[in-house]
């Protein structure tokens, strides 16, 4: 099986990853490009010791590092490194944060993820606990639910309550949620891409963006759908059956670019 065969079906979920870390689906996809043309540059850099996600992941992060600090020859083709200078965040996501999404959202062990952001694996349990302290000190939000299984429903708001944050409404279809952001306008929205009747998440959102700016994060069993870089797509993506500490890295992350972008 040929490198790229092998990388083909990590790539939607580092899509997710990169989206997450960087807080826009531009970014997050101009550094997965640049990790790919990276990778194609130099196939034999690529690391074969590891599972290929992981050197995948891996390959992305220097390219991440890099581009943040200066532009290193060879990291990647000059037109990728120029657009990513131009591209580079006003806040950049703390190491701690890139632990805690490595961890809760893609699933690394500490071990792997010490690996891929070049520390010490006793290093990341800490790096997590620092996280997770600046997640208890994150602005309360109102958030708008839309979601039409009552289950998961009750779960997400479980979870948002707990994180201390409000929740303005639970939402089971598209004119319900346009309907309920109109109401009480939320300082976040969760939604479902598949509805009650029949309806569409993303259609939902889409109306409510067209009235206001509001962060989403968006749930679905089929990530990949929604992850392959060809059209406009979610920043933020939770992928259902989901942990409790996915929703509440995504939730976190989401907030933290909102905060960071926000006048002073």
């Amino acid at each position: 099986m040929s490198l790229g065969q092998q990388l083909h079906p990590h790539l939607p979920f580092l899509r997710r990853y990169a989206r997450a870390l960087t807080g826009s689906q531009a970014h997050g996809d101009t550094y997965v490009r640049a990790t790919l043309e990276a990778i194609v540059a130099a196939p034999d850099e690529f690391p074969r010791d590891v599972d290929p996600r992981l050197g995948l992941y891996r390959t992305f992060h220097a390219i991440w590092s890099s581009s943040h600090l200066e532009d290193s020859p060879g990291a990647a083709s000059t037109g990728a490194r120029e657009t990513i200078a131009n591209a580079r965040l006003s806040r950049i996501t703390p190491l701690s944060r890139q632990a805690l999404l490595l961890t809760a959202m893609e699933g690394f062990s500490d071990e792997d993820a010490a690996y891929l952001v070049d520390v010490g694996p006793a290093d990341i349990e800490s790096l997590v606990n620092e996280a997770l302290k600046a997640i208890e000190e994150q602005t309360r939000a109102k958030v708008l639910i839309i979601e039409d299984e009552p289950i998961i429903a009750m779960d997400i708001e479980t979870i948002v309550r707990d994180l201390g944050h409000d929740v303005t409404a639970i939402a089971v279809t598209r004119d319900e949620a346009v309907r309920e952001a109109r109401a009480e306008r939320p300082g976040l929205v969760l939604a479902d891409i598949q509805l009650a009747d029949d309806s569409s998440g993303i259609d939902a959102v889409k109306d409510i963006l067209s009235e206001f700016s509001v962060p989403v994060i968006f749930i679905t069993a089929f990530p990949e759908r929604l992850l392959t870089g060809e059209r406009p797509e979610p920043t933020f993506l939770i992928t259902k059956p989901f942990q409790r500490s996915t929703v509440k890295a995504a939730i976190s992350q989401a907030l933290f670019f909102d905060e960071a972008t926000a006048p002073a």
